[in-house]
């Protein structure tokens, strides 16, 4: 399933998702990335303070991946002195 996020406050949410599905405690998915429990709470909170590397070895130990999209292009208008017979 991918998941489009906007926000830090997306993410924060996401984040304590996935480490619940897997039935994680904070301090278990903390040993998995070498940070103390209080570390993912902080994250959990707050991801926007969060640097890219240690996000990028978190979503690792939760087996997600994160993927770049680039946004998609505006849709084509079509007028009234237009019609797709005139493409």
């Amino acid at each position: 399933m991918n998941i489009l996020l906007h926000s830090p406050a997306q993410l924060s949410a996401h984040l304590k998702s996935l480490r619940q599905a897997q039935k994680l405690t904070q301090a278990q998915l903390g040993g998995r990335i070498g940070v103390k429990q209080t570390r993912i709470a902080d994250i959990e909170k707050n991801p926007g303070a969060v640097s890219l590397a240690q996000l990028m070895e978190l979503l690792h130990a939760l087996d997600t991946r994160l993927l770049l999209v680039p946004p998609a292009p505006p849709a084509t208008v079509v007028t009234a002195q237009e019609s797709p017979a005139d493409w």
